[in-house]
Formats: structure tokens, sequence, C-alpha cells
């Protein structure tokens, strides 16, 4: 019977690979390292990973719009708000069912809630 060959992989020299992705180096004020360090304690990772998950925190938190932003959107509900209740008055019906007409008017087709970014969710 033969001998069994085994291939035998030299041993590499130096320090072995920590990590595979980029490094990224930044300079934070003291405050903010120890507000980084503090937040890492409490979650209980170390410095690198904590700045990564605050990283990715920030990154994917939602913006808040800007004044200007929030005021155009009153100025479009307001401007809603009086053309429905203008062709609510033309409509058939009357007051009784004008509420309901006019809060399923806004709040739209039942098929695109969900998608809607403006509104909370709302469980059913």
């Amino acid at each position: 019977m033969g001998r069994s060959i085994k291939k035998v992989t030299p041993k590499q020299r130096g320090r072995p690979a920590t990590g595979k992705d980029p490094l990224v180096s930044t300079r934070m004020p003291k405050a903010l390292i120890g507000d980084v360090d503090t937040w890492a304690d409490q979650t209980g990772v170390k410095r690198s990973e904590a700045v990564r998950r605050l990283v990715e925190i920030g990154l994917s938190a939602r913006k808040t719009s800007s004044p200007s932003e929030r005021l155009a959107a009153v100025r479009a509900q307001e401007l809603a708000s009086r053309t429905i209740d203008h062709l609510a008055g033309i409509e058939r019906g009357g007051e009784a069912d004008k509420g309901k007409r006019k809060s399923r008017l806004i709040k739209g087709p039942e098929e695109f809630q969900d998608v809607r970014r403006d509104r909370p969710k709302v469980e059913k």
C-alpha cells in the first residue's frame, strides 16, 4: 500500500490579519469620545464596534423635515381640506356624511395607507 501525500502549507510570517474591512480613522473631541465610551460600556461592546453601530444608527435614522417643508405640508393640507369641503358641498349628501367622506379622502385608499411615510403605521 502506498503512503498518502499530505500537502503542507508553509507558515506565514508576521502578525495575522485582524480584519478585511478598510481602516477609517477620525478625530473627535474628548467629550464625544467619552460619550461613545459610555455608550459602549452600557451596551457591552468595544469602542470600535460602538462607533460602527452609532454610525449605522445615525445613517438609518429618519431625517427631520425643515421648517419650510413643514409649513408647505400644512399649507397643502389646508388647501386639500378646502377643496374637499368645496367638493363635498357640491356632491350628493350633506353635512351628515361630510366628516366621514372627508377623513376617507384624507386617509386615501386602504391599499396605499401602509405606503405613506407621513402617517404613523396603524395596527389592524
